[in-house]
């Protein structure tokens, strides 16, 4: 059955229709996890603690997929519920490639900061090369990765969400392959997964691209882009709380490493690595349905469809409520098998690890209904409270939390520093959300 943005939502097609976009984002999350796996187990732990110090820069560099995808997916979704399919196609046009001149600039800042960076962050010696390396590899296919980014919300808003979903399967299959065959049987160590993840994004990034070049079933097309400077700078502002979201998070993980070295040395380091990576597949669950109901609500906002944005505010939270609740539950009982499998050969960092996790997870009873807050009010083009949110719950809240509370209980504040943050965060995304209740009429 062809769902389109147009229709009424109930539960059922609610869920059919991000279900595709909550695929993805695990799907995406899983095959990001599958280079720590191998490098952890078949290279070392320290390539393996490199990779987590170094990638909260890499994903720094990547922001403006998040940016340019999320903001623009919301202002096409909006032209689109107006009727106005031509403009639509010509800014989805003009973003794709705007996006291509910035990831290249942005790869060659990449390649001039990696080094300081690095060691910036602590790394020395064998882990400073392995940070090196494996960072230069991955910067020399930052547009693909850009690409890649705005493509899962784009799928989206071109009522294609199954499409994105294979193409990122597809993405993750090839990284899963490459892994196995490069490190598992070649032997090439942390550059063998360099190389996987790579092949991988450029797999994500380039297809989709070459699917809007031609002709296609899709609502949207790349056309010979027109310059819209009020809407570029519109989508920049309005995807500026994803931005300053992945911006934050990157930022704070530094701070999180920066923390953990002192307290737990490499072995922290490794124990935050995995809850991350575990993180990223709950999270992505999350992530998924945001964005994947995102368009559906600024086609709605943009129809000026106000009981349909009402119904999709109410199920969302609804849903998204009793996710957090299983969410929880499935961590607290998988935090030891799934540690297990990254770092099982080390008993010391596994008991490190499966503690840490336990508490983190306790943060998923307030971060879903974070993140779909933030994204509702990216997708009623209202990118400045938005943006508020994501700043506050991604930065201020956990940069006063992680420097305050591992003075007061060591290792354990750590782990607890995203648990205040995202219930301090839940306060204000409550106050956001009956503030705006009249202006928006949801």
């Amino acid at each position: 059955m062809h769902i389109q943005l147009s229709d009424h939502f109930t539960y059922k097609k609610l869920a059919q229709f991000t279900i595709p976009s909550i695929g993805m984002m695990i799907f995406t999350s899983i095959y990001g996890v599958v280079d720590g796996l191998f490098v952890s187990n078949f290279v070392g732990k320290t390539p393996f603690a490199a990779i987590n110090l170094i990638m909260p820069y890499l994903m720094m560099l990547s922001i403006v997929g998040f940016m340019i995808g999320n903001g623009g997916n919301a202002l096409i979704g909006r032209y689109m519920g107006e009727g106005d399919r031509k403009k639509a196609n010509e800014l989805f046009s003009l973003l794709v490639w705007v996006s291509f001149v910035v990831g290249t600039l942005l790869a060659v800042v990449g390649f001039l900061t990696i080094r300081p960076i690095s060691v910036w962050l602590g790394a020395e010696g064998e882990m400073l090369e392995y940070c090196v390396s494996y960072g230069n590899v991955m910067i020399a296919v930052q547009v693909a990765f850009i690409w890649q980014c705005e493509f899962q919300s784009f799928c989206v808003v071109a009522e294609k969400p199954r499409m994105g979903l294979y193409i990122t399967v597809a993405a993750g299959l090839t990284n899963i392959v490459l892994d196995a065959l490069f490190v598992a049987v070649f032997r090439w160590g942390l550059m063998g997964a360099a190389w996987a993840s790579a092949i991988s994004q450029i797999v994500g990034g380039v297809i989709p691209v070459v699917y809007f070049a031609r002709p296609n079933s899709s609502a949207l097309r790349l056309v010979k882009p027109r310059w819209y400077g009020c809407d570029m700078l519109k989508a920049c502002t309005n995807g500026s709380s994803e931005m300053v979201s992945n911006l934050s998070m990157s930022l704070v993980n530094m701070l999180y490493n920066f923390q953990l070295m002192k307290l737990a040395g490499e072995n922290g380091v490794a124990a935050y690595g995995v809850i991350m990576y575990v993180n990223f597949i709950f999270v992505g669950i999350f992530l998924g349905y945001s964005f994947g109901v995102a368009p559906v609500v600024s086609y709605h906002y943009g129809a000026q469809n106000h009981p349909e944005l009402k119904s999709l505010r109410q199920k969302s939270l609804n849903l998204v409520g009793l996710g957090a609740i299983v969410l929880t539950a499935a961590a607290m009982v998988l935090a030891t098998p799934l540690a297990r499998i990254f770092v099982g050969y080390d008993p010391e960092l596994l008991e490190m690890t499966c503690h840490g996790f336990r508490v983190y997870a306790v943060s998923y009873l307030f971060m879903g209904l974070n993140m779909f807050g933030s994204s509702f009010f990216t997708a009623l083009n209202n990118g400045l409270i938005s943006a508020v949110i994501s700043f506050a719950r991604a930065f201020l809240f956990q940069v006063a939390a992680i420097l305050v509370l591992p003075g007061l209980w060591g290792l354990d504040g750590v782990w607890l520093s995203i648990v205040v943050a995202e219930l301090l965060s839940l306060g204000l995304t409550v106050v956001c959300l009956a503030a705006n209740q009249k202006r928006y009429q949801y």
